[in-house]
C-alpha cells in the first residue's frame, strides 16, 4: 500500500474526475475506456477523500488477486495457482498499481479469470457465464485489450471440440463489455473507425516499431517513458524478463511430454496478442503495459516449477532452497524498485499540490479553468476545468479559451524553467507561483 496519501497522477485525474461530482470531468481522449472510472464511482460519490480511494482500490485489487487465481486452482492445483500469484504480486509495478485508478491491473485479472474460467467451460455450466462477465468487464475497463484477449479464445474454442460449449459466452462477453464504448464512438468521433483512427494518432501514428528496448529501459520506471530517454536498469535487474521466455518455452515443453500442451499454451497466446502492440506497434512504454502478459505466463511458469520439485525426490530439499533463494531474491530487488517509484510518485504528485495551493492563493479558485503544460493533473488538484489548445488533449479554440477566461478565474501555465508568455496571454498578469516556482499567467476577469 505505498503512499495512498498522495494525490492522483495525469491519468488517474483523467480517470477519477469522470465520476467526481465534485470536479469538472477532464477530457477524455479516443483510446481511453471507462471501465475504471465506473469502478471508483462508488468511492467518488462518498468521498473525494485520495487515502480512501488508495485503501479502497488495495482491498479491491488484493480481492481481485485472490479471485483470478483461485479461478485457476481447480485447473493446475491451488498450490501452483497460489505460487503464480505470489509471482505476479511481487511485481512493483503490480503493487504500486493496486492503489491507483489505471485499468491495466484489472486487465491482467481479467485475463488470468477469463483464461481459466475458459478452460472449465466443458466440465462446469456455470463457468461459462463467468467467462462472459470477465470478458465483458475487461473490455469495458480497455476496449482494445478485451478485443485481443477474446481473439485466441474464439479461435481456440472454434477449433477445438471440446471447447466449443465457451463460444457462446467469447461471443457475448466482449460485444456486452464494448457496447458503451461503440456508442461514445459514434456520439463524438464519427464512427468506430473514425476513434480508432484518433487513437492511433493519440498513440504516435501506430505502426511497426521495435519497441522491446524502450520497454527495457523502462523496466523500473519512470511510470510513463514518453520520449523514452530513461538508462534503464542495471543488466542484473533485468534477468528476471529475459527469463521469462525461457522458462515459458521449457513449461511448454513439459507441459507437451505430459499431454497437458493445450491448458499450457492458451495462457501464452494471451499474452502474445496482449503485449503484442506495446512490444511493436508504439515507440512509448510504461511498466504498466505489460502487466496482464506477466500475470498469465505466471501460470505455466509456476506450474512448471512444481513440476520440477515434484521430479526432484531425493533432491527435493536442495531444489526448494534454491527456488527459495531465487524467489527472495526476486521479490526483495521489486521491493527496492518499490520503494524507489513510490518516493518518485508522492513526489510527483505533491509538487501538482502545491501548484493548486499556489493557484488558490492567487485566486484561481473553483469555478475556474486551467490551461498549459500539466493543466489536467494540476487543474483536478485545484478543483478546475482543464482545457488544451493543442496536443492529444486538445479539447478548446482560442475564441472558446478567450470567452471562458472572461467569466471565470483562467490560468496558463507555461513550461517548467520557462516564462514565456502564452500568445494567446496578451494582458493577462503573471506570477511566479511561490511553492513551485513556476510561472502562470492569470487572466483579468471582466
Amino acid at each position: 500500500m505505498p503512499h495512498t496519501s498522495v494525490g492522483l497522477l495525469w491519468d488517474e485525474s483523467v480517470y477519477a474526475s469522470q465520476v467526481d461530482p465534485r470536479r469538472p470531468a477532464a477530457f477524455f481522449s479516443a483510446p481511453r475506456s471507462r471501465g475504471i472510472s465506473v469502478l471508483v464511482a462508488p468511492v467518488m460519490a462518498v468521498t473525494g477523500s485520495v487515502p480512501v480511494l488508495r485503501v479502497a482500490l488495495v482491498l479491491l485489487s488484493a480481492a481481485g488477486l485472490y479471485a483470478a487465481f483461485r479461478v485457476w486452482g481447480r485447473v493446475l492445483g491451488d498450490g501452483v495457482a497460489a505460487f503464480a500469484a505470489l509471482l505476479f504480486g511481487g511485481l512493483w509495478i503490480t503493487q504500486i498499481s493496486g492503489s491507483q485508478v489505471m485499468p491495466n491491473l484489472w486487465v491482467a485479472l481479467g485475463a488470468v479469470a477469463a483464461t481459466g474460467w475458459f478452460l472449465r467451460c466443458p466440465g462446469e455450466v456455470r463457468a461459462r457465464w463467468w467467462l462472459a462477465a470477465v470478458l465483458a468487464a475487461v473490455t469495458l475497463v480497455r476496449t482494445p485489450d478485451g478485443a485481443l484477449l477474446a481473439l485466441p479464445l474464439l479461435v481456440a474454442a472454434a477449433a477445438v471440440r471440446s471447447w466449443r460449449p465457451a463460444l457462446p459466452a467469447v461471443l457475448a462477453g466482449p460485444l456486452l463489455g464494448a457496447a458503451q464504448w461503440v456508442a461514445e464512438a459514434y456520439l463524438r468521433f464519427g464512427g468506430v473507425r473514425e476513434r480508432l483512427r484518433v487513437s492511433s494518432a493519440t498513440e504516435g501514428d501506430m505502426g511497426l516499431h521495435m519497441n522491446i528496448g524502450t520497454v527495457l529501459r523502462s523496466l523500473d520506471g519512470p511510470l510513463l517513458c514518453r520520449p523514452c530517454t530513461a538508462p534503464g536498469p542495471p543488466v542484473l535487474m533485468t534477468l528476471w524478463w529475459w527469463s521469462l521466455p525461457v522458462l515459458t518455452a521449457a513449461a511448454l515443453l513439459a507441459a507437451h511430454r505430459e499431454r497437458r500442451l493445450r491448458t499450457a499454451l492458451l495462457p501464452v497466446v494471451c499474452a502474445g496478442c496482449l503485449s503484442f502492440s506495446y512490444l511493436f506497434l508504439i515507440g512509448y512504454s510504461a511498466p504498466r503495459f505489460l502487466l496482464p502478459a506477466y500475470a498469465l505466463l505466471t501460470l505455466p511458469i509456476a506450474w512448471l516449477t512444481a513440476r520440477a520439485l515434484a521430479a526432484g525426490r531425493g533432491r527435493r530439499l536442495p531444489l526448494v532452497a534454491a527456488v527459495g533463494l531465487l524467489v527472495a531474491l526476486q521479490l526483495g530487488s521489486q521491493q527496492a524498485v518499490l520503494h524507489h517509484m513510490a518516493r518518485r510518485t508522492a513526489a510527483t504528485a505533491g509538487v501538482y499540490q502545491r501548484a493548486a495551493h499556489d493557484l488558490h492563493e492567487l485566486g484561481v479558485r473553483p469555478p475556474c479553468l486551467l490551461t498549459g503544460p500539466r493543466a489536467l493533473p494540476i487543474g483536478y488538484a485545484a478543483g478546475c476545468a482543464s482545457a488544451q489548445l493543442r496536443g492529444n488533449n486538445r479539447s478548446t479554440t482560442e475564441a472558446e479559451l478567450r470567452r471562458r477566461s472572461g467569466i471565470q478565474p483562467t490560468a496558463a501555465l507555461v513550461s517548467a524553467g520557462s516564462t514565456a508568455r502564452p500568445y494567446y496571454a496578451h494582458g493577462w498578469t503573471r506570477y511566479v507561483m511561490r511553492r513551485t516556482g513556476w510561472t502562470v499567467y492569470v487572466a483579468p476577469l471582466r
